[in-house]
């Protein structure tokens, strides 16, 4: 961490047996990634009264570490011995086989850590055989010595055990294994901590150095871990925004068209021929592409926007920008469907003599020949197409301008592969466009990597979409969500019903074919799935208005634009992703009639994803959406390439509860490479190359 690393092996430091243990259950090879990477995830403070345990905080089956008092003692004889109960708060019991010496020690009055496996009986919490610590006991008990036994007693072979737990008030609880328990990984660290030399602090931080947070964040003295804990926040965070500043500086020397707006060119005479005025916001992001395009510089720009609030005019103004000026513009969309959409859309908006070219996978061999040589040759004035654009066969003319619809949908290499299209020496501008950016998206922005425009404005006409949750436990409100798509194509519009999978109870076809049957009986029902060899001929036939009910899976997510679709059910909606429900429900509404979302779901009324679609369906802004998205998923890992919150990058820095560190950190990064560029490179070293490579096509 910035410049830091302690090499020395596990190996060589613990224990052979400890060492293989971490590096089979987490990986960690080295002491340096025992100490970064396996932070204390909780602390019990000795002395004072601990979190209530409750069976919702944690699953069966879980290691726990869990404190608290001997209220009650209970012994019922077996066939093979005895059973010893020991209730401890009232609240859980800790539960010994022929337990001898635990009924001498464990006395009333006692309080003890228990570390061990959860299991309910009778709804009740027990941790059958768990290892335990007196952390104290009542004048006249056992001697110290005797108070441990199990894994104490093993890690008494190379750790003082009451060396170790002496005056600790703050006692670190740590993610544990089936096989590696916390006060082993708590001596482990002890241990390596013990032999590590004094850290020597590359930054002039004088509340509190690197060396002593690293050590109080393990091992916290009576103030406590949280001083510690900001300290390696602030690491993480500088960290991450030194490697945005020297990449911004770095970008700085690279070249890009210049695409200056022309006051008679083809993008003047599209926005003076709209049917419609534009809102103050697609004003102000339009403003924001020009000054950014106008410059030899390349502009990588997020652009995000409520579903509807008129990204695809946005990004089409900057495409005919790169048309007046001489270059070709593309647009890389995540599915066929979505990209044939756009070219009609597009195509309608188009001044008569531009020249667009559809490029998809799924053309026939004489149409992609004529298409590839159209844009090779610079006939394709712009360029719409799927993954099919990124092959290697597929060649510009003179590539100027990018853009990428629900950049969430692409990998990172895919991105960078059109970015390399340009001519040689040259960048072309790039605008990302989505209308809820996933966690990691937003990591990126926090640190600065991406210029942000937002449009949350939404088009004279557009109404707000009603949602309302529809439990599978309440029949009679299932029964009234059918009988709203019936009202809704008797006034002559459709419907969309989503299912989580296409065969199987509460699948597409089964589904379908009940409804025909039952509750929607007498509608024009169509079925749409993504095995199917014809979807985009099913979706167009449903948007000419020949189907009444479009059952479906989520090939309807991204960009379908139906604008007779009002009402959309979403059955099973525990199953899919915050972004992916503001994404469906962005499917009606489209032509400013009052329209309906329902999200169905099977889950308990006390359960936590009922009450996260409960929250989805109570706001419809994207961007606050993102934000409960980020709470459930985390921001993923900010400098690779996943996208999902299991590996993180970040361990401590939380992105939504810790932006006054984050702020600090970044504009500290900024004058730091300003002032000693050298010194920003040497910190930023142990950033492993593929996530530098990560930066540069992201």
């Amino acid at each position: 961490m910035l410049g830091w690393s302690d090499d020395r092996p596990l190996s060589a430091v613990l224990p052979g047996k400890v060492a293989k243990a971490l590096t089979k259950s987490f990986g960690y090879t080295t002491c340096g990634q025992l100490l970064l990477n396996h932070y204390p995830r909780d602390y019990i403070r000795q002395g004072r009264n601990f979190r209530a345990f409750a069976e919702r905080e944690a699953p069966e089956g879980a290691f726990i570490t869990v404190s608290g008092t001997v209220t009650w003692i209970s012994k019922r004889p077996t066939s093979n011995g005895f059973v010893l109960n020991v209730t401890v708060d009232d609240m859980y019991t800790a539960v010994f086989f022929n337990g001898i010496w635990q009924e001498r020690v464990l006395q009333k009055g006692v309080r003890v850590l228990f570390s061990g496996k959860l299991k309910f009986y009778n709804r009740q919490a027990q941790l059958q055989h768990p290892e335990f610590l007196i952390l104290d006991a009542p004048a006249g008990s056992t001697p110290v010595s005797k108070r441990w036994g199990g894994t104490l007693k093993a890690i008494s072979q190379f750790v003082d055990v009451e060396e170790l737990l002496r005056d600790r008030e703050w006692l670190p609880v740590y993610p544990a294994s089936s096989t590696l328990k916390t006060w082993t990984i708590m001596a482990a660290i002890h241990h390596v901590l013990e032999t590590m030399p004094p850290i020597e602090d590359p930054l002039d931080i004088a509340d509190l150095t690197f060396d002593k947070a690293l050590r109080d964040i393990h091992e916290p003295g009576p103030e406590g871990p949280q001083r510690a804990i900001d300290r390696l926040k602030y690491n993480e965070a500088l960290g991450i925004g030194l490697v945005m500043a020297l990449r911004r500086r770095d970008t700085k020397h690279w070249r890009a068209f210049a695409l200056p707006p022309a006051d008679d060119g083809y993008r003047a005479e599209m926005l003076a021929k709209l049917p419609f005025a534009l809102t103050d916001g697609q004003q102000r992001v339009i403003r924001d592409i020009d000054h950014d395009i106008a410059r030899p510089e390349p502009m990588t720009r997020l652009l995000q926007g409520e579903v509807g609030s008129g990204k695809t005019l946005v990004a089409v103004a900057a495409m005919l920008s790169a048309v007046d000026a001489g270059h070709q513009a593309a647009l890389l969309a995540p599915t066929e469907v979505l990209a044939h959409q756009h070219a009609r859309s597009i195509a309608a908006m188009l001044p008569e003599d531009i020249r667009l070219t559809v490029l998809s996978g799924s053309m026939k061999v004489a149409e992609k020949r004529q298409a590839l040589l159209d844009i090779v040759s610079g006939q394709a004035d712009i360029v719409i197409g799927t993954h099919a654009i990124i092959q290697e066969s597929v060649e510009f003319f003179s590539l100027g301008f990018v853009v990428i619809d629900e950049q969430h949908r692409f990998g990172v290499e895919q991105r960078d592969s059109l970015r390399l299209k340009a001519p040689e020496g040259t960048f072309p501008h790039v605008l990302v466009m989505t209308a809820t950016p996933i966690p990691r998206t937003i990591a990126m922005t926090v640190f600065g990597d991406l210029e942000v425009s937002s449009l949350h404005e939404l088009p004279g006409g557009r109404k707000p979409i009603q949602s309302s949750v529809v439990p599978e436990g309440k029949p009679a409100w299932v029964r009234r969500a059918w009988q709203r798509i019936r009202e809704e194509v008797a006034a002559g519009h459709q419907a969309y019903i989503v299912c989580p999978r296409i065969e199987g109870e509460g699948g597409v076809l089964e589904l379908a074919e009940e409804l025909q049957n039952g509750a929607l009986a007498g509608l024009r029902i169509m079925v749409l799935h993504g095995r199917m060899d014809d979807k985009d001929d099913r979706m167009a036939a449903f948007a000419r208005g020949e189907v009444d009910v479009l059952v479906s899976t989520t090939v309807i997510e991204v960009g379908v634009d139906v604008a007779n679709a009002t009402i959309i059910l979403i059955r099973e909606s525990e199953n899919f992703g915050v972004s992916q429900l503001h994404q469906l429900r962005g499917r009606v509404g489209r032509g400013g009639n009052a329209s309906l979302c329902l999200f169905h779901t099977l889950s308990a009324p006390d359960s936590a994803s009922f009450e996260r679609i409960n929250k989805i369906a109570a706001t419809s802004s994207g961007f606050e959406l993102t934000e409960l998205d980020m709470d459930y998923r985390r921001e993923g890992d900010v400098l690779g390439t996943r996208q999902s919150g299991r590996q993180r990058t970040l361990q401590l820095l939380d992105l939504n509860e810790d932006l006054l560190i984050i702020e600090r950190a970044y504009e500290d990064a900024y004058q730091l490479v300003e002032d000693n560029p050298e010194l920003a490179f040497e910190l930023t070293a142990e950033i492993r190359e593929k996530e530098q490579e990560y930066l540069d096509k992201a």
